[in-house]
């Protein structure tokens, strides 16, 4: 039987993520832990998150899995959501600047204020709800059709430094990128958990990656 660990660093709705694993792949065992021995030895590793950056910062910093997550990214799949593939980028400009893990070189940046749609109505902050996600070619949207909706919660996004670390797409109203890729790491801005159908896919598809 696989394994994946799902990183509990004290933030993040791990219930819902753990039972969305659960079913996307009831032949993977699926654990919930803060022990580096437990997250280094699964095939597999999530990282949520949900909050403010500089919180989930000093959690992991102070607890020692910030190194854990630097040699999970160097050896197995690891899968970033929200705030967990935030924290991989370099840096954010949440809480007035705080350092990231720099596993992918980019930023965090919050949206503009006074966003509008096409035909001129508000868009508020944070972007919340169902949001078309254009994907580009990864092995990870096998079986997820093209501009399906993703659940998004989110006032910041990624700006990697280089565009082919981008794996999808969205807009809000300009387009940004809601996931990205770099050899073994695959990050989501959105929830896979709270997604439905294509979430559970996505999730699917991470329980059965191998690179």
């Amino acid at each position: 039987m696989s394994s994946v660990a799902v990183i509990d660093y004290g933030m993040g709705n791990l219930h819902s993520i753990v039972k969305a694993l659960q079913h996307a792949d009831p032949e993977t065992e699926v654990i919930c832990t803060a022990d580096s021995k437990a997250i280094l030895g699964a095939d597999r590793v999530v990282f949520p998150g949900v909050g403010a950056i500089r919180d989930c910062m000093r959690a992991l910093n102070e607890s020692g899995l910030d190194e854990v997550i630097r040699r999970v990214a160097a050896a197995k799949p690891l899968l970033g959501i929200c705030l967990g593939m935030q924290a991989l980028l370099t840096d954010s400009e949440e809480n007035g600047g705080t350092s990231g893990l720099s596993l992918i070189p980019g930023h965090v940046v919050r949206f503009a204020e006074n966003l509008a749609d096409s035909d001129g109505h508000a868009l508020k902050i944070p972007h919340m709800g169902w949001n078309q996600v254009h994907q580009i070619p990864h092995v990870l949207w096998q079986d997820i059709p093209q501009d399906s909706r993703f659940y998004f919660v989110h006032s910041y996004y990624a700006r990697p430094d280089n565009a082919d670390t981008t794996a999808a797409t969205s807009a809000y109203p300009e387009t940004f990128a809601c996931a990205l890729a770099q050899d073994n790491i695959f990050a989501v801005q959105f929830h896979p958990e709270k997604s439905q159908t294509a979430g559970l896919q996505l999730l699917r598809n991470f329980l059965r990656w191998s690179c």
